[in-house]
């Protein structure tokens, strides 16, 4: 997997002893990737999951048995770099400097790139799916990733769109898509149609997704699936 080969050569270059920091993970990025931008823009977005993940299992004090296998399908590790990638977790878990700088910083990274980097909003729905594993995204957490957002610069609409559609689920399949409960069938079908391009594989393969991280996608189309049925049958009925 070459995003974890990556993580690897990233975690060889920061030195095993002493106290490692985020920021030491963030300027070994610059060093080792500065002249391939998808690379850099691969590397940086598997760091912020696993680095964002551990500063979130803070939130509320408790690292649950079901938000570690949550993180583990995110994060598609092999055994031979499950001690690398928890190290990572670990520097992040025990850093002193709060995720708000860390988040400040990937934001930076990413649109000194990209101008508008959706990127950004996959992080938080990978950590989103994180949060529920347990089945409750606690008020802590709930403030953790509305602060994420915010730093990241989600409008409150983006934000609402990614937590309804974690929280609310079936409960409220018009919220999942962004509509009104009054919203005709066409204009249903057409949200729909314009999320299941933009949520695409091939779409989010190009804003830097990799491979390894292709199991929110899939969640989130499961999720936008689900809705769409639910108001089409109740329509149809």
């Amino acid at each position: 997997m070459q995003i974890l080969s990556n993580l690897n050569a990233l975690l060889q270059a920061i030195p095993a002893g002493g106290r490692a920091s985020l920021e030491a993970v963030l300027e070994s990025i610059r060093a080792l990737f500065g002249g391939d931008r998808e690379t850099r823009r691969r590397v940086a977005f598997g760091v912020a999951v696993i680095a964002l993940s551990a500063k979130m299992a803070k939130a509320d004090g408790i690292v649950s048995q079901q938000e570690i296998t949550a993180f583990r399908q995110i994060l598609e590790i092999p055994p031979e770099e499950m001690r690398n990638v928890f190290r990572l977790y670990d520097i992040a878990k025990e850093d002193i400097a709060g995720f708000e700088i860390y988040a400040a910083r990937l934001r930076a990274l990413c649109r000194d790139e990209d101008g508008d980097c959706q990127l950004l909003a996959d992080v938080l729905d990978g950590l989103f799916h994180i949060a529920k594993a347990d089945g409750l995204v606690h008020e802590r957490e709930l403030a953790f990733l509305a602060e994420i957002g915010r730093i990241f610069g989600l409008t409150e609409q983006e934000f609402a769109r990614i937590k309804n559609r974690h929280i609310l689920g079936a409960e409220n399949p018009y919220a999942v898509l962004g509509l009104d409960p009054d919203a005709a069938p066409a204009e249903t079908r057409a949200r729909y149609l314009s999320l299941v391009r933009e949520n695409h594989p091939d779409r989010l393969s190009a804003r830097g997704v990799p491979d390894e991280f292709m199991f929110i996608a899939t969640e989130r189309m499961k999720a936008i699936n689900a809705a769409y049925h639910s108001i089409s049958g109740k329509t149809a009925a």
